[in-house]
């Protein structure tokens, strides 16, 4: 009697775990895409005020004052800028690698 009770304890802890990493990487996802919108904000406008260039980083976004925040995704890694994108040569792409942080990964935030 006391291992099935000591064995369902341990199943639900270890389901309270589980669902507890899900729920932070969903928080992490919100939470980097949310970030993104003001790195966005600050990169058009850049480009409205530089004939539509790219900044050559987003360091150059924070040094310039475009940007007040840290462009870091929710995991502390810095977000990437591709100008001219792969995706709209005519624009570009902002994207983070996710909480795994592999840029081929399936958690890529774009």
């Amino acid at each position: 009697m006391r291992s099935k009770a000591l064995f369902a304890g341990l199943a639900m802890v270890l389901l309270l775990v589980l669902f507890g990493m899900r729920e932070r990487s969903t928080i992490g996802i919100r939470s980097t895409r949310a970030t993104m919108l003001v790195v966005r904000e600050a990169i058009d406008g850049y480009r409205a005020d530089h004939d539509r260039r790219c900044p050559a980083s987003l360091t150059v976004l924070e040094k310039e004052g475009y940007l007040a925040v840290k462009p870091l995704d929710a995991w502390g890694r810095p977000l990437q800028l591709t100008c001219p994108g792969r995706r709209n040569p005519q624009s570009y792409d902002l994207l983070s690698f996710g909480p795994s942080g592999d840029m081929r990964g399936i958690g890529r935030v774009e």
